[in-house]
């Protein structure tokens, strides 16, 4: 297998490393239980993951039947903070295949980071408990750039606080938020087909899906070497 030092793979977090929809959901039905609303189950909530607290909140309220009070939304979002960094690995787990797969990357040499746009704290906080946090060299959350995905600017800046070159970038991610700000960025995606996405995981336009973990590591070949094979590609930025 050929080396990857010099090369970045970042990875988002909700959807892609850790199946957290059980214990954000539960969050959010703990908040609609104190207002005597019926709660979501997690398998028809999935879909409200992965657009952000205010997001889940919003569309979780509506869909249990409340109306949605704008003046509430401070305080909803602070209950929903505080309770969810209580129980935040109650039920979370990496996915299958997750650990050996990082180890294989980083044992070839490539730098591995994440760029969320779950609060860097929750993401600290949750991979903390998972054993997860010395695997990667940043973990950004959306307060840690300059602005949050799709825009470009989280990628970009999360792989150089990793110490990697943006121009040799691999983002890893689940949904059209992720696959939108890879192409801004000029970087390849690999999307997950098990994640938190609306669209179909074929649909996102990712140049590579993935089913599993125990694949990511021949999917990030197959990108690398068509990067090297074509070196000046639109959007990339020439490795130094």
């Amino acid at each position: 297998m050929k080396d990857l030092s010099g090369w970045t793979i970042a990875f988002d977090l909700d959807g892609t490393l850790v199946e957290t929809a059980p214990d954000l959901i539960g969050t959010l039905n703990r908040l609609l239980a104190l207002r005597g609303l019926p709660p979501r189950p997690v398998e028809a909530a999935r879909h409200l993951v992965g657009h952000g607290a205010t997001a889940l909140l919003k569309d979780g309220f509506r869909e249990a039947g409340a109306n949605w009070d704008e003046a509430e939304q401070p305080a909803l979002l602070a209950a929903f903070l505080e309770d969810y960094l209580a129980r935040i690995c109650d039920h979370s787990h990496v996915y299958p295949g997750v650990e050996a797969a990082l180890d294989r990357l980083a044992t070839r040499g490539a730098i591995l980071c994440v760029a969320t746009n779950k609060p860097t704290h929750l993401s600290l906080a949750l991979f903390e408990r998972l054993g997860l946090t010395d695997r990667f060299a940043a973990i950004c959350g959306a307060d840690a750039v300059s602005a949050r995905k799709p825009d470009p600017a989280h990628i970009r800046e999360t792989v150089l606080k990793a110490g990697g070159d943006p121009g040799r970038a691999v983002m890893v991610g689940d949904s059209i938020t992720d696959v939108s700000a890879a192409r801004a960025t000029g970087v390849p995606v690999i999307v997950t087909t098990f994640g938190y996405t609306e669209i179909p995981a074929a649909d996102l336009g990712g140049d590579a899906l993935i089913d599993g973990f125990d694949v990511l590591e021949a999917a990030v070949d197959g990108i690398v070497a068509a990067r090297l094979a074509s070196p000046i590609s639109p959007g990339y930025v020439p490795a130094s």
